[in-house]
């Protein structure tokens, strides 16, 4: 992948996450119970972390404030991989704060004001845009992308590079000449007035002297226009209407010029960016990409079972506090094979985080005999948290992991198609808090005991 320069306002985002169960006494309004918080990148600094998430080395110029919330947030995009160039902001660094409970938002509070001064465009910022090798302007209205030196150093440089462009009824108009100006539905109306998507599509591509205008409909996926013609309608995959798409927005933009960078056409980045949108939206939105990215963004070493443990409880309270279905299920998994891939692959896509529940060592031997586990737990565990299916594993020491689901709580308790969901230990555990048992297909033709016999066969033949 080739190294993209995103440039724009960053935001610093926080969800606070809770329950209601009272009305306000003194008020007709829900009163929220905390439960967990948690902080990320906003704003083009979410564009930038989503783009670094890919594998792609991203360089973020944007402006913070000298303040806690500018500190934390170079923080989170340091965590990110992401290199920042800061020109510096004479003001608050802007902050969205998003009270959520069941997996909805019950109000957003904004801190920091109206949009602040912005320093001067450093050496730095002169050669990050100079060296650039392609561009996304990430505008969120509060002035970066209207910088005059800014804007001059991309006019500049607009022949040689591609620069897409996700604009702000707020922002700028992008800088004539830039490949793909990419506004949603709402922002083709604000600065197009009225038609259908595809007439304002055309309209702003001739307007913003833009290559292509690619106007994204949601659900309904984008249409792509140049000045004289709708190049296609590009549809979206289906995603449920309950699933989040805060930053959905973001996740496109970041697709596209990260497309373009490696060289991709513009129908193709496009295609690409709606089909990587689509999926983070089916992900759960930013909330499932957090999950995802904290689990799986540090170099894994094999964790002790409390730990394990701790990490998977936590997992499942974060998911029923934020409305998602916690969905585990258990096993050996000594010496994983393609079936245990498929059941565990299947078993995620009935929630929104999947926690495997792991006999540990002694566990296995009084199962399968004296001569097993063949791997260590530590190892086990450590090869399912490898799985991109895979959210948590949490390893227990009973013949029935009945006190594992206890403490877990789970919506869905997944099991092979090998088991009858009546004949299961746990069914009355999960009925007893709401839960349900889910039967998958059986995969033929795998085990680890037939793999067993194979190699001890081989090796004797």
């Amino acid at each position: 992948m080739r190294p993209l320069l995103v440039i724009g306002d960053s935001l610093l985002d926080r969800d606070v996450l809770g329950r209601v169960m009272r009305i306000c006494p003194d008020a007709p309004v829900p009163v929220l119970d905390e439960q967990a918080q948690s902080a990320r990148p906003g704003g083009a600094a979410l564009a930038a972390a989503l783009a670094a998430s890919d594998g792609r080395e991203v360089t973020l110029l944007t402006a913070l404030g000298d303040d806690a919330s500018g500190c934390e947030l170079a923080a989170l995009l340091a965590q990110a991989g992401v290199e920042i160039v800061d020109i510096g902001l004479r003001g608050a660094t802007p902050e969205k704060v998003r009270l959520r409970a069941a997996g909805q938002s019950l109000l957003r509070l904004d801190r920091g004001g109206d949009p602040a001064e912005i320093g001067d465009l450093s050496a730095a910022g002169r050669a990050a845009i100079g060296w650039a090798e392609a561009v996304l302007v990430a505008d969120y209205g509060r002035g970066l992308a209207a910088h005059p030196a800014i804007r001059a150093a991309l006019a500049n440089t607009v022949t040689e590079k591609p620069i897409a462009w996700d604009p702000h009824p707020r922002g700028a108009e992008p800088v004539e000449g830039v490949a793909l100006a990419t506004p949603n539905e709402a922002e083709a109306v604000a600065f197009a007035g009225g038609g259908t998507p595809a007439e304002r599509g055309m309209r702003l591509a001739e307007r913003w002297g833009a290559g292509h205008v690619c106007v994204t409909l949601g659900a309904a996926g984008a249409l792509l226009c140049t000045s004289d013609r709708l190049v296609g309608a590009i549809p979206a995959p289906s995603v449920p209407d309950s699933m989040d798409p805060c930053g959905a927005g973001d996740r496109f933009s970041s697709a596209a010029a990260g497309a373009l960078a490696d060289g991709r056409d513009i129908e193709d980045a496009v295609r690409q960016a709606v089909d990587q949108a689509s999926a983070f939206v089916a992900g759960g939105g930013v909330a499932g990409w957090l999950t995802h990215t904290d689990r799986r963004g540090a170099e894994r070493v094999p964790e002790p079972p409390a730990a394990l443990e701790e990490s998977a409880l936590a997992l499942a309270h974060e998911t029923r506090a934020r409305g998602g279905t916690v969905v585990a299920t258990g096993g050996c998994f000594d010496l994983l094979h393609a079936g245990h891939v498929q059941m565990l692959q299947a078993a995620r896509a009935l929630g929104d985080c999947l926690i495997v529940c792991l006999n540990c060592d002694a566990s296995v031997k009084r199962l399968k005999g004296s001569a097993r586990p063949v791997v260590a737990q530590a190892d086990r565990a450590a090869v399912l948290q490898a799985l991109g299916c895979v959210d948590a594993v949490m390893l227990f020491d009973e013949e029935t992991p009945v006190q594992a689901l206890q403490r877990l709580r789970p919506h869905v308790w997944a099991k092979g198609g090998d088991y009858l969901a009546e004949d299961l230990p746990e069914r009355a555990s999960l009925e007893s808090w709401g839960g349900r048992v889910a039967t998958l297909p059986y995969v033929e033709g795998h085990s680890t005991t037939r793999l067993l016999k194979e190699v001890a066969f081989r090796v004797a033949g």
